[in-house]
């Protein structure tokens, strides 16, 4: 078993200066914790893997290709492979656990 904490993988994101922490890597999956503030602008680029985006805790809205939707504490976003998405007008700080299949390369 592997067993985390959302608080301490915030602080070791924090403490390495980087919005994203992959902190899961497994044979058909990974996962990371991805972090916005408050005001930030999100500078992803479509990635190679579907995801799943799980909103921990903070509130913003999420573009995925043309559907556009709020997300808060508690959301869950699929986003296929290949298709252009980005958080936007995030008003409370963002935490989100990001679930990549297969593993993020």
């Amino acid at each position: 078993m592997k067993a985390f904490r959302l608080d301490e993988l915030d602080a070791e994101r924090a403490a390495h200066d980087g919005a994203y922490l992959q902190f899961l890597r497994e044979r058909n999956m990974s996962v990371g914790l991805y972090a916005l503030d408050a005001g930030a602008l999100d500078p992803q680029q479509p990635h190679r893997q579907d995801e799943v985006y799980f909103v921990v805790s903070g509130r913003a809205a999420i573009t995925v290709g043309t559907e556009t939707t709020q997300v808060a504490r508690g959301s869950v976003v699929y986003v296929p492979a290949g298709v252009a998405h980005k958080f936007h007008h995030i008003t409370e700080d963002l935490r989100v656990l990001v679930v990549f299949s297969p593993p993020e390369s």
